[in-house]
């Protein structure tokens, strides 16, 4: 029987992290699992976030919640159902491009509150730790 993965919301980690680490944990060797301080830590760590001790108790609790749904879901006989990763049918529903006029970059330079020749210049907002 395959086994589920969920992609579910917290307010303190991006949710393409908690997928990763749940298909980790939900290979087909997956006997069960209990969500620890290390495990808080390493997702904020490659979250490349800090969390004092009642966020990552809070954190513990709502993965562990849905870790149990997962186990939970584990239970249903899924044989012949396709995988979806959409609910919907309908992927890239977008509008045709069209061409629209738009400023010239002197005009645009001419709001910049500083710039360089031909360029705006911006603060430095990324750093390396």
């Amino acid at each position: 029987m395959p086994k589920f993965s969920i992609l579910a919301s917290h307010p303190f980690i991006p949710n393409h992290l908690i997928l990763w680490q749940f298909n980790l944990y939900l290979s087909d060797n997956y006997s069960g699992m209990t969500v620890t301080n290390e495990l808080v830590e390493k997702i904020a760590n490659l979250a490349r976030l800090e969390f004092d001790a009642a966020e990552t108790e809070s954190i513990k609790q709502d993965l562990q919640k849905m870790i149990s749904f997962v186990e939970k879901l584990n239970e249903l006989d899924t044989t012949g159902i396709e995988p979806q990763l959409h609910m919907s049918p309908e992927l890239n529903v977008l509008r045709e491009d069209e061409v629209k006029g738009s400023i010239s970059r002197e005009e645009a330079l001419l709001n910049a509150p500083v710039r360089s020749d031909r360029f705006f210049v911006v603060p430095k907002v990324i750093t390396r730790a």
